[in-house]
């Protein structure tokens, strides 16, 4: 028979035929990929785990029919029309079962600790794999039956949803509680299609990565407390990514080219560098339009149109870096970029020594990659005695100018915060910080009339004008007193 009509509806599909006949069929044959495990979905009813290292087969039975499985951090989660259960994967015997309320589950997504199950009809609800309800994240407005694996990312601590009102906007839930973390939404200038968060690293930096419809990749570290502040680009013409299991790399495919970002927060510390730590290779062999869907230790695996599965190598050697930087074993990392002799590693290895204030290491790295004037000014921190001074001037070279001067002040270092904007030609917000301390206004009267006469310019700002009628300036005054405010720094 012809069939008419058709509809999906977990894992059926249902159709009519011109006849007046009705046709059911399920799908078979599915398979899910994690490290050495393949699990193939062979009946309604029956799933076969394979593991390819030790060549062993477990048959997986159950009493209702699969609707969705997910397999990933040592963990195989199967949910039925009517139970949820939980396989370690050392052990295949003895699962966690718990029931399920709703019968349409649309999603499974697994972090570290805990794993997440979308129910079109119940919502969202966040559980550890021992079967606990953590929490149950949900906004106003929320239509679960939109929601799907690319409006949805998720950490071992946050949790991200495309607004099915505006997909402009994006909440942030913590895991853990499933309290939104901002008062209103996030906003981007533009549709967003994909979303994923890193599964490593300090919980206040964690990093959405995403597309918008424009193809544009844009990083946001989306705990921070002001993150619009913290969003910035990394790439064009994407069309798929993910991010590494145990690490902070990103893979994506760009414009015809396989490209992984070594340390994508790079970003945030030298954006010289981020051209610099990231490496590529050509597309052609993964055909057209491919979509990556997993990226575990040393490969990436991503399936072409007609659904087949093809996997490609990426170097160990940004993982074993990663991993010496997060003990803290800077030299390790050093010794291991000399032998590697990779300028993206080199890259990489400045970006997160710099972010750790690791001078030494980061002076090292940058002269490996010939970044002389950095090395200069790496140099020039490390003679700075005091801490504080030195953490700002980081902060400065990181071109973070907000944090460095906050960073000065409420260490009392008031002069240096005032010349930083002096040397930044932030010449109304030195004289709003001078006069707010009640010192150094005829320093920044002083440096405003050199800058004048410099380029041949006349005062034009009534602020300074009212202030240059009050205060006379004297160099000789002024330079001891600048003496003295460095001596004192010296003494702390």
């Amino acid at each position: 028979c012809t069939s008419v009509t058709k509809q999906w509806y977990q894992r059926r599909v249902r159709g009519g035929c011109g006849n007046g006949h009705v046709i059911f069929a399920s799908v078979v044959n599915h398979s899910i990929e994690w490290k050495n495990l393949v699990v193939t979905l062979q009946e309604e009813k029956l799933l076969l785990v394979e593991d390819v290292v030790n060549n062993t087969k477990d048959q997986l039975e159950f009493r209702d029919r699969v609707v969705k499985m997910s397999l990933g951090w040592d963990h195989l989660v199967v949910t039925t029309s009517s139970q949820c259960l939980i396989y370690h994967t050392n052990n295949w015997n003895t699962p966690l079962i718990f029931d399920l309320k709703g019968l349409t589950t649309s999603a499974i997504l697994l972090a570290k600790k805990q794993f997440l199950i979308v129910d079109s009809v119940q919502g969202l609800s966040v559980y550890s794999y021992e079967a606990r309800l953590i929490s149950s994240p949900k906004y106003n407005g929320l239509r679960p039956d939109s929601l799907n694996s690319s409006n949805i990312a998720m950490s071992s601590d946050t949790l991200v949803l495309i607004d099915n009102r505006d997909s402009r906007a994006y909440h942030v839930f913590d895991v853990n509680t499933g309290r939104e973390l901002t008062e209103k939404p996030l906003h981007h200038t533009q549709e967003i299609v994909l979303v994923a968060l890193d599964q490593c690293g300090n919980t206040n930096e964690r990093c959405l990565a995403f597309i918008d419809k424009n193809n544009d990749l844009f990083l946001i570290q989306v705990r921070h407390s002001n993150p619009s502040s913290k969003l910035k680009k990394l790439g064009g013409m994407i069309t798929t990514l993910m991010w590494h299991n145990t690490t902070n790399m990103l893979a994506a495919l760009q414009d015809g080219r396989f490209t992984v970002w070594y340390y994508p927060s790079t970003v945030y510390i030298d954006t010289d560098l981020l051209t610099q730590s990231k490496v590529y290779k050509d597309a052609g062999e993964f055909g057209k339009s491919p979509q990556i869907v997993s990226f575990l230790g040393h490969h990436c695996m991503l399936r072409r149109t007609d659904g087949s599965l093809v996997s490609t190598a990426v170097s160990p050697y940004p993982t074993i870096l990663q991993n010496y930087v997060g003990k803290q074993s800077w030299e390790d990392a050093v010794r291991l970029c000399r032998f590697v002799k990779d300028p993206a590693l080199w890259a990489s290895l400045a970006a997160m020594a710099t972010a750790a204030k690791e001078l030494n290491t980061s002076e090292i790295a940058y002269a490996a990659i010939n970044e002389t004037e950095k090395v200069e000014y790496i140099s020039h921190i490390k003679d700075i005695s005091n801490k504080a001074a030195r953490n700002a001037e980081m902060s400065l070279f990181c071109k973070q100018t907000s944090e460095a001067e906050g960073t000065l002040l409420q260490a009392g270092l008031v002069y240096r915060a005032i010349r930083l904007n002096i040397d930044l030609f932030k010449w109304s917000r030195a004289l709003e910080l001078a006069i707010k301390h009640k010192t150094h206004v005829d320093t920044v009267l002083a440096y405003r009339q050199k800058y004048l006469e410099d380029f041949g310019l006349d005062e034009s700002d009534n602020i300074f004008i009212q202030y240059n009628k009050e205060i006379s300036v004297d160099w000789t005054t002024i330079q001891n007193k600048i003496n003295m405010e460095l001596e004192s720094e010296r003494g702390k």
